[in-house]
């Protein structure tokens, strides 16, 4: 089992930079593919990142490409995502997601089996 805490959220202003932190309980999460999604009001949840068990191999929605960088530290557990330049299209609940081990990365929310509980991002323009 694997729980999932995200932290780093707030309201910032257009072209600001925000952190947000993922911290992993669970003997499995190094071993599992992880990713970030967010989901704006009235909308569905939103691919936003991903990235392997060893992080070697990553995968980005185009509207964030160049501006977010997702990493991990396997040795404290974590998955972070770096969030540049920001825009009021950015705002939104984030949330940090895992995969069951063994399997590589997916841009599909279907495909991930634990969810943190989701931290909200504010861009003002």
């Amino acid at each position: 089992q694997v729980q999932l805490v995200e932290s780093g959220g707030g309201l910032v202003q257009a072209g600001d930079s925000v952190r947000l932190s993922c911290a992993a309980s669970g003997r499995t999460f190094s071993s599992s593919a992880s990713g970030w999604f967010r989901q704006a009001p009235g909308k569905g949840r939103e691919f936003v990142a991903t990235i392997n068990w060893n992080g070697d191999s990553t995968d980005y929605a185009d509207s964030v490409k160049g501006r977010f960088t997702i990493s991990r530290d396997n040795a404290k557990n974590t998955v972070s995502l770096q969030m540049n330049s920001l825009r009021p299209e950015d705002t939104a609940v984030y949330y940090c997601a895992a995969r069951i081990p063994g399997v590589g990365t997916s841009p599909l929310a279907r495909m991930y089996k634990y969810w943190g509980q989701g931290t909200q991002v504010t861009v003002s323009s």
